[in-house]
């Protein structure tokens, strides 16, 4: 299997930028945040964890499903990109100013009393108004000119690492590392905006008509995205009731070396996304094909990748980590299993959108967001952070697999995936595909 000749060499080039750049902020993120890890303690890290935890779960709500498909609509609707993408940016500050409000509230009622914890929950969800920005990556993955994300990312990074460098030193509280993530986000936010004007993007613009236009298109994945946001940040949510923030900071470290490496997954799958959409509307074989190569590229990535953090877990994490994080050896050996199953659903995207299946993913979401809840709350009190890792990897395995061959529209994709693991067709570029 070429890859090069199957995707293009601007794809390539494209890809490059991505996992250059995310490359470097692994290693810039793996090395602050080991440090700040030990600096914190499982204790203040797992709080800082638990406060991430509501802004993933209001972040997939804040995005109103419009990154699932704004990238069709530019190459759709080359004409319409400055509507679109201001169309996207009003919407989507709306949801965030009312998230935060929401975040705000939760908290005061679910851990009443707990000032440093409204603190933190607050100052760390401030991010979400400049993820607001992150719109204009979808704008750039469909030019391919994601050299200019990769930079902004890689700069925004720099700084707030810088910042956290500087609280290390003068041996700031916890309060001041939770605004960190909204420094990061905020630089981000500034260079896009740069870099999309001097890329000669559009004046931006909102219309009523084209708003209800992409919320027809997404809100499936409005839909979706609450329940993902459900089974990806319950676990955090009820160890932090069921147990305490040591075992959320255990949890979450497993949790954070399983996806140490997924950047890797991220760079190729957005790369991909616009030539399989692309194929669908003039090659069925090879759009089918190039489904296959990226599902069967994402699982034996994510098994090779498991396997060895499995090995190495205990001695990683006492040389890296210390031992007052030994804890979290358990739970990553079962988490990192995860990720094959969770980077399938990512690049299943893809194969949704071109084939106007979003409407079955409220339903897929739904049972995933039940069936884990379930599942933490029976084994979390059991076996704690293990148990909400089990929850995890039974509930991604589900969603994949078990309720897609529920749906009858589904099966297909399900068939394409099966395929793709026994690398049925994968190598063969000139098959005839049904």
């Amino acid at each position: 299997m070429n890859l090069k000749g199957l995707i293009g060499n601007r794809i390539v080039k494209n890809a490059s930028w991505l996992m250059l750049g995310k490359i470097i902020h692994m290693v810039l993120s793996f090395i602050i945040g080991l440090i700040t890890a030990r600096y914190l303690g499982p204790s203040n890290y797992g709080l800082i964890n638990y406060a991430a935890a509501y802004t993933t779960f209001f972040s997939s709500i804040c995005t109103l499903g419009i990154n699932s498909i704004i990238v069709k609509q530019f190459v759709d609707e080359p004409e319409n990109e400055g509507v679109n993408l201001g169309s996207a940016f009003v919407l989507r500050f709306i949801s965030t100013f009312l998230s935060i409000g929401v975040i705000v509230f939760i908290v005061k009622v679910v851990d009443k009393g707990e000032t440093v914890t409204l603190t933190v929950v607050t100052l760390y969800s401030l991010s979400l108004l400049f993820q607001v920005f992150d719109t204009f990556r979808q704008w750039f993955q469909a030019k391919l000119l994601s050299k200019y994300y990769a930079i902004a990312t890689l700069v925004s990074y720099s700084l707030a690492s810088a910042y956290k460098v500087l609280l290390l030193v003068t041996g700031k509280s916890v309060e001041w590392f939770a605004i960190s993530n909204s420094i990061d986000f905020l630089i981000v936010a500034i260079l896009l905006f740069f870099f999309y004007k001097k890329c000669g993007g559009p004046s931006l613009s909102f219309s009523w008509g084209k708003a209800k236009d992409l919320l027809s298109l997404s809100y499936s994945y409005i839909l979706s995205g609450m329940m993902t946001a459900i089974y990806s940040s319950t676990d955090k949510f009820m160890l932090k009731q069921f147990m305490d923030e040591s075992v959320v900071g255990y949890y979450a470290l497993a949790v954070t070396i399983s996806n140490m490496w997924v950047f890797v997954l991220s760079a190729v799958i957005e790369s991909v996304f616009p030539s399989i959409m692309e194929n669908h509307n003039k090659n069925k074989s090879k759009y089918i094909h190039a489904n296959k190569c990226l599902y069967a590229a994402v699982f034996y990535m994510s098994v090779v990748a498991s396997v060895v953090i499995f090995l190495i877990a205990p001695y990683f994490i006492k040389i890296v980590y210390g031992e007052q994080y030994l804890p979290a050896v358990a739970p990553l050996r079962i988490v990192v299993w995860f990720v094959a199953f969770s980077y399938l659903g990512v690049a299943r995207d893809a194969w949704i959108v071109c084939e106007r299946k979003q409407k079955y993913l409220k339903y897929l979401y739904l049972g995933s967001a039940v069936l884990n809840i379930i599942l933490n709350f029976l084994l979390i009190p059991v076996i704690g952070a293990c148990g909400a890792a089990v929850a995890s990897l039974i509930t991604q395995i589900s969603t994949i697999f078990i309720f897609p061959a529920m749906i009858k529209d589904l099966r297909p994709n399900v068939k394409i995936m099966l395929d793709a693991i026994k690398l049925k067709g994968v190598f063969k570029t000139g098959e005839r595909e049904e």
